[in-house]
């Protein structure tokens, strides 16, 4: 499958998540989800030439896509290790970070990948990172069936998990959960069919976020980036998902992902950001129209205090 920056993700929000950074020409700027570098381009476009940016993605795929500029450092890591790499480059405060935490176009179109419900013969693998060593293949037949479920009900937010779980575990004993016809053949009878397509993806996103550790990433680069930002610096998070987006909101809102709000002794709210504008960012009808992947977006904003 032949891939350029064009075809590996159509960039979301771009004006709207880069504005919201408020660039600085000289300031030092981190994009933690590059993909196919649509908004590292545009940060490298509003800085000047002693500006920085450091981009990070895990996935090999991404690097296709680097970008010739002296001003851009690329990191093929994990995002969740945002603050290890920054120490690692002497940086001990950055003035923006973006992030865009939705799936690359790429991830969904590449049927090796086995990100997607489309193609059936697709081996489910899901990895993000394909170093890694589990696969969504490993999670569905070797997970317990209480684990399964749990996966279904938390991350894809499924009502009947327990009943997926469980005809999961009982049609893994004849043969091993290899494909995503597979899983399909075995939890399809679960799911209605006015509400099977969205169902079934529900039930894909879960075993994604689980397999690549999605959550508790995130959770480890906001605070990262949380003590990295320095005094008035932004971040810019584009969320598709309400658990996701239930975490970016809390952490903003209250300086953890549990949404625990901490008061001084006189009330005000002690936490390290502030939300930047009143309201919740989504797409103009014509980005949507455009790109249809855009519709479930939502951009925040903070500053650090």
């Amino acid at each position: 499958m032949i891939t350029t920056a064009d075809t590996y993700h159509v960039s979301v929000l771009l004006k709207e998540s880069i504005d919201g950074l408020d660039i600085q020409p000289d300031g030092v700027y981190v994009d933690v989800t590059f993909g196919g570098g649509g908004h590292s381009r545009e940060i490298l476009r509003r800085l000047g030439p002693k500006g920085r940016l450091y981009s990070f993605d895990q996935d090999a795929d991404a690097e296709k896509n680097i970008i010739d500029d002296d001003r851009l450092t690329f990191v093929r890591s994990n995002f969740r290790y945002v603050k290890n790499w920054m120490r690692y480059y002497e940086v001990d405060h950055i003035d923006g970070l973006l992030a865009d935490l939705g799936v690359s176009s790429h991830h969904f179109d590449d049927e090796s990948r086995g990100f997607s419900f489309r193609f059936e013969d697709a081996p489910l693998d899901m990895r993000m990172n394909k170093r890694a060593a589990t696969t969504a293949a490993d999670v569905v037949n070797n997970y317990t069936e209480e684990q399964l479920s749990d996966v279904f009900y938390l991350y894809g937010e499924l009502k009947t998990a327990r009943r997926i779980a469980a005809a999961i575990v009982k049609a893994r004993q004849t043969k091993r959960i290899e494909t995503a016809h597979d899983l399909m053949e075995a939890t399809e009878k679960f799911f209605a069919r006015e509400h099977e397509k969205k169902d079934m993806a529900r039930l894909f996103q879960a075993l994604r976020i689980e397999v690549n550790h999605e959550m508790e990433a995130l959770k480890e680069m906001l605070n990262g980036a949380c003590e990295l930002l320095g005094k008035g610096g932004r971040l810019s998070v584009i969320t598709y998902h309400s658990l996701e987006d239930r975490i970016v909101k809390n952490m903003m809102k209250a300086g953890n992902a549990e949404g625990h709000v901490e008061q001084d002794f006189f009330g005000r709210i002690q936490a390290p950001l502030r939300a930047v504008g009143n309201k919740v960012i989504t797409p103009s009808d014509e980005e949507i129209e455009r790109n249809p992947r855009s519709r479930s977006a939502k951009l925040r904003i903070a500053e650090k205090i």
